[in-house]
């Protein structure tokens, strides 16, 4: 089996919790992650003996999350954000397509493990990386993308982050910029 489970929550302070479970074929293991979005989350695995199990256990899983008031959100009251970087050439070099992969590994990482999102795809083109990034959570991810980046040693100083709604992917507005003043264009 294949997919994931993941649920969000807001609590009384309005503060949104995130619940997630897959099946791990590799280690023959569930792994439910759960926390605070924006914060590193909990993680706990257990051992699947039987791989029929997974079926049923993903389906309590699902049950107790809807129990306890998680639900999933629908990917039309979701964001994209854009995680852009931009580059010396027009469509990219090797070295390009290399930070490429770094980026979208590193972004895919912070996001998930924080419960912000997931890394949707890529873009080389315009002489622009765009990492197209889908959030429920759009200032937590923006300054998940801002601190990743800066970690990975990505350069910083070349990045720039724009969001809109799902459902109108034309609307983008910069929510991060080197300069100050600066517009957010694909």
């Amino acid at each position: 089996m294949s997919g994931i489970i993941r649920t969000y929550k807001r609590d009384d302070e309005g503060v949104l919790h995130f619940r997630e479970a897959w099946y791990d074929e590799e280690y023959q293991q569930l792994v439910v992650n759960h926390g605070v979005a924006g914060h590193q989350s909990k993680t706990e695995e257990t051992d699947v003996d039987d791989e029929t199990a997974v079926e049923g256990l993903m389906a309590a899983f699902a049950a107790q999350c809807e129990e306890d008031g998680y639900a999933e959100i629908p990917e039309s009251e979701q964001y994209w954000v854009v995680a852009q970087l931009a580059l010396k050439t027009k469509d990219g070099t090797e070295r390009d397509r290399y930070l490429e992969r770094k980026a979208k590994a590193a972004l895919t990482s912070e996001l998930a493990w924080r419960g912000l999102g997931i890394v949707e795809r890529t873009e080389i083109g315009n002489s622009r990386l765009n990492i197209f990034c889908l959030c429920p959570d759009v200032n937590k991810a923006v300054n998940a993308i801002k601190v990743c980046i800066r970690g990975e040693d990505l350069d910083y100083t070349k990045l720039s982050i724009g969001a809109a709604p799902h459902t109108d992917p034309t609307a983008f507005r910069v929510r991060y910029s080197p300069k100050p003043g600066a517009g957010f264009t694909l």
